[in-house]
């Protein structure tokens, strides 16, 4: 992962994104547990993204 983005930015990313698309800012009662388990499935998609990606020219940690 890239050393400026953090767990809580992933995960302040991935909420942004699913409150966008299912245009709720917080979900009713009878919705919370799927809400949740989409922004889990972004976030590990994300940080499993920036694990992945290579970027040219810098050095990766040893």
């Amino acid at each position: 992962m890239t050393p400026d983005v953090t767990a809580e930015d992933i995960h302040a990313a991935a909420l942004q994104y699913v409150r966008k698309v299912s245009g709720f800012r917080a979900p009713a009662a009878h919705n919370s547990q799927v809400f949740e388990q989409a922004v889990a499935a972004v976030a590990q998609a994300t940080a499993e993204l920036l694990a992945g990606l290579e970027v040219r020219g810098a050095v990766r940690p040893a």
